[in-house]
């Protein structure tokens, strides 16, 4: 089994393996407080991101309720740096995810703490992602990004769906060097992150 970052070890983060290739991510009506289901609809995750932080954070919980990790930024008002993925009870980042805006594209990469890009996700849509920058109503437009390997070779992707609540699919068609556990933390944190 590999861990988060792609190499072989105890498995999944905080004792969490996601192993499956589909998930689908609820959000709740007013805030970020995210479900995440398998594909037999068993509830495998939870997460909400924290409240009145001045380093923006987001705990991930096991079904029963217990922290078992959490995203956290790495500066106070951080608008265009890092966010670290630890384990619950340590400081050792796992993961980092770094953004990288421009006004037509919306790119994240999922990297080893050592700065090795495992994989990156992007918008699929540049100008779609510029309308939404300037016209508030395409905001509830669905989401869509796509999951790559650093060299480009396609891994997956997470597709939103016209809803009355937030709710989108993620897709994981080959991990390739990261694990599934640490692609849907980051599509989580990215959704989060970017106010979705």
């Amino acid at each position: 089994m590999e861990d988060a970052t792609g190499e072989r070890g105890i498995g999944g983060i905080g004792g969490i393996v996601l192993d499956g290739n589909e998930y689908t991510v609820e959000q709740s009506y007013f805030r970020n407080k995210y479900k995440v289901y398998d594909a037999n609809g068993s509830l495998v995750l939870k997460s909400k991101q924290k409240m009145m932080k001045m380093k923006e954070e987001f705990p991930f919980f096991d079904p029963d309720g217990n922290v078992v990790f959490r995203v956290k930024a790495r500066n106070i008002l951080d608008v265009s740096g890092d966010y670290v993925l630890t384990e619950e009870g340590s400081d050792e980042p796992i993961l980092v995810l770094s953004k990288n805006f421009t006004f037509f594209h919306h790119r994240w990469t999922i990297k080893r703490p050592d700065g090795t890009v495992l994989a990156e996700v992007a918008s699929r849509s540049a100008v779609l992602e510029a309308l939404r920058s300037l016209v508030d109503v395409l905001s509830f437009i669905p989401h869509k990004y796509s999951i790559t390997t650093p060299d480009g070779e396609p891994i997956g992707e997470i597709a939103g769906q016209f809803s009355i609540r937030d709710r989108y699919h993620i897709r994981i068609d080959s991990p390739g060097t990261v694990s599934n556990t640490a692609l849907v933390v980051g599509a989580i944190a990215i959704d989060a992150l970017e106010g979705n």
